[in-house]
């Protein structure tokens, strides 16, 4: 599409203006130097001002137990805290929010700024009070604050709060999974997610006790990984399996029963640590794509404080939406459950808050500018693709597109993209639903030390 363009969408005579589009390959050059530098000046500024000591013993050493207190590598733990806090909600986010009619700028500078200063900082804070108070979590760190009956309140949110989101993924998991359209026949590519899913969790039980026993360094670690990674895929494409929605429901919540009662070793970080190279492939597939296919942005970079939905026309506030919609994108309260509740357990040194805590985020944001760039570039005239609809639709449509380049089947890639998603949503399930654990258990306790089984 070329030159001035004026689109007009059929809601209350609305129109966007856009002049000069902005390039996607330009967007994501800008975020790279951004998040780099919010990494290297305000990361380490922060560290030093909190005074990180990597000569303090962490409790994951000093209180080793096999089973919640278990000393990591760092590239494990950082793993395991990137593929619980990125889920679904960094490609949802900003995908609802670009479509909530408030142009790609606002979604932008939400990103990296709410990024750079509230999201890294809350989970590095949240992660360096919990290292700093053995290990214990928030809910205990508010037991110091303000006494037991806040620690109460506040797990009680939590525990509603996790129940909440282990309901939803199951949900999104299971639909995803479902392998019957709705007039009966088989969904192949579904039944491939469902059997590489399902695969991954067998062979993280063997992977987490190789880890253990063998103790592998860090490049071991991660040659494993991408090849065991590689062996669920290739599993999960020649043995298809069939499950209806209502069987896979029952199948993820007895997983998720199990993850949040093993000990991390065997099943949580292993499997996590295996998600880890599958989200890297897809977000280097997006970096390849935009940087390949260069794709316009067909939106306003700035609509109005108003925003008005492109699918219904019905107008929006900015504020709150676009911070509401925008949430792990840019910062989540759950990150801060993630960091104290399982992640501050795994940190063998201090000197691994700084990239687990704060880097971690700072990657999880180049991911949210991705989905911005995708639901930017194939959104033209207020009008999505046919067949597009949902933001994993949307995500994984836009990058087969911009690797058209390499006559990939479009189909297979977006099957791979939706394997992918799903199994990062099926990743934050299971440690939610751990979180839910030990939110029951310190309920109940009052001696702030038996949060272990």
């Amino acid at each position: 599409m070329e030159g001035s363009r004026v689109f007009l969408l059929d809601c209350s005579s609305y129109k966007f203006f856009k002049e000069d589009k902005m390039n996607g390959l330009t967007i994501l050059l800008i975020s790279v130097a951004a998040v780099l530098a919010g990494y290297l000046l305000y990361g380490r500024y922060l560290a030093k001002k909190w005074g990180i000591d990597p000569s303090r013993k962490t409790p994951a050493v000093e209180f080793e137990d096999g089973k919640d207190y278990v000393p990591n590598q760092p590239i494990v733990v950082f793993g395991h805290h990137f593929t619980s806090i990125a889920g679904a909600g960094p490609i949802n986010g900003p995908i609802l929010a670009v479509m909530f009619g408030f142009g790609w700028l606002p979604v932008l500078l939400w990103i990296l700024l709410g990024g750079i200063f509230f999201g890294a900082v809350h989970d590095f804070a949240a992660m360096l009070a919990s290292v700093r108070n053995k290990g214990k979590t928030i809910g205990y760190v508010i037991e110091l604050a303000i006494g037991k009956t806040g620690k109460k309140l506040f797990l009680l949110f939590v525990w509603l709060f996790a129940v909440l989101v282990v309901a939803a993924f199951t949900d999104i998991v299971a639909t995803t999974f479902d392998g019957f359209a709705a007039d009966g026949s088989r969904l192949v590519a579904s039944g491939s997610a469902a059997t590489t899913s399902m695969v991954f969790i067998g062979v993280a039980v063997l992977f987490g006790l190789y880890m253990k026993y063998r103790k592998p360094k860090a490049i071991e670690c991660s040659v494993i990984a991408i090849g065991l990674l590689v062996l669920c895929v290739v599993i999960g494409l020649a043995a298809p399996m069939f499950l209806g929605r209502i069987g896979w429901i029952y199948v993820i919540l007895l997983y998720a029963y199990l993850a949040s009662v093993a000990p991390v070793w065997a099943l949580l970080t292993p499997r996590d640590f295996i998600n880890t190279f599958l989200l890297i492939i897809i977000m280097l597939a997006g970096f390849l794509g935009i940087i390949i296919a260069r794709p316009d942005v067909n939106v306003a970079a700035f609509a109005g404080f108003t925003g008005i939905h492109f699918a219904t026309g019905a107008g929006r506030p900015l504020f709150p939406i676009l911070f509401v919609t925008i949430a792990c994108g840019a910062i989540s309260g759950f990150h801060s459950l993630v960091a104290s509740g399982t992640v501050s357990k795994q940190i063998s040194s201090e000197r691994h808050l700084l990239p687990v805590g704060y880097g971690a985020m700072m990657v999880e944001c180049l991911l949210a500018v991705i989905s911005l760039i995708t639901v930017s570039a194939i959104l033209v005239g207020g009008t999505l693709p046919a067949g597009v609809s949902t933001p994993f639709d949307i995500f994984s449509y836009a990058i087969s597109s911009f690797l058209a380049v390499f006559n990939l089947p479009t189909e297979a890639v977006r099957g791979f993209f939706i394997l992918g998603l799903s199994a990062f949503a099926l990743t934050s399930l299971d440690t939610c639903a751990r979180i839910a654990r030990m939110a029951v258990q310190e309920f109940f306790t009052e001696d702030g030390r038996s949060c272990l089984l």
